[in-house]
């Protein structure tokens, strides 16, 4: 297997999440006692969150651009950003390293498409939902991709900084969501990207009359079968 690099800590809820399934997925695939191979860089949050909210992208960048170095002089060899938002400056880090970069995006879409589907809505910090670095990447993988108004944007985005990432949960929180996906369906979305990966802490296909495509899965489930490919 090779080694998976992860860059993480944004936050570490999800980081866990992908932890969890990234060996659950390796031990599924190999049988017996086997676990992922990897190594993981946490960053911390707080510094990361400031300078997303001050516009500082290309700080952000080299953050995680120094922590994919390390990753590779670790041993890594495919590196995977655990976090949909900072996909804006996935190419100033794949710029820092020789290994690959398996884009979060990417790995999706492909799932969407597998899925025979073309028009799905987005959920995401208001980062990703407004700014183009992802919509314009599902869009280059062909699909048609919604978002929320702009009060219910807001509203997702409060509950992933305020609760998601805080390890918070709440019902009204989930209910809430329920109401932007039934609001996306009637707008003609076949199916729900959960892209923020915070997001799938609460909410699942229970919650969405159509298909829902959970990101950070999707992304190890790449992971982990590309570095098992060989």
């Amino acid at each position: 297997m090779k080694t998976l690099g992860l860059i993480g800590g944004m936050s570490w809820e999800s980081t866990a999440e992908y932890y969890r399934t990234l060996n659950e997925l390796t031990r599924d695939r190999l049988g017996g006692l086997h676990s992922a191979q990897l190594v993981l860089y946490s960053v911390d949050f707080a510094a990361i969150e400031e300078m997303q909210a001050a516009g500082r992208w290309e700080a952000a960048g080299a953050v995680l651009a120094d922590a994919a170095r390390s990753l590779e002089a670790a041993g890594a060899e495919l590196l995977l950003i655990c976090t949909n938002t900072m996909h804006k400056v996935a190419d100033q880090v794949a710029a820092a390293v020789t290994v690959p970069l398996l884009h979060l995006a990417d790995a999706t879409a492909d799932a969407v498409r597998a899925a025979g589907l073309r028009r799905v809505g987005l959920l995401g910090t208001a980062f990703t939902m407004e700014q183009d670095f992802y919509r314009g990447r599902l869009t280059t993988g062909g699909l048609d991709v919604l978002v929320p108004e702009t009060d219910s944007r807001a509203l997702v985005h409060r509950v992933i900084y305020e609760e998601l990432c805080r390890g918070v949960v709440r019902e009204e929180s989930r209910a809430a969501y329920r109401q932007v996906i039934e609001d996306l369906v009637a707008a003609g979305a076949e199916g729900i990207i959960l892209g923020c990966t915070e997001i799938e802490l609460l909410v699942g296909p229970k919650d969405s009359p159509v298909p829902v495509f959970p990101t950070a899965r999707l992304h190890a489930e790449a992971a982990v079968a590309t570095a098992l490919a060989d």
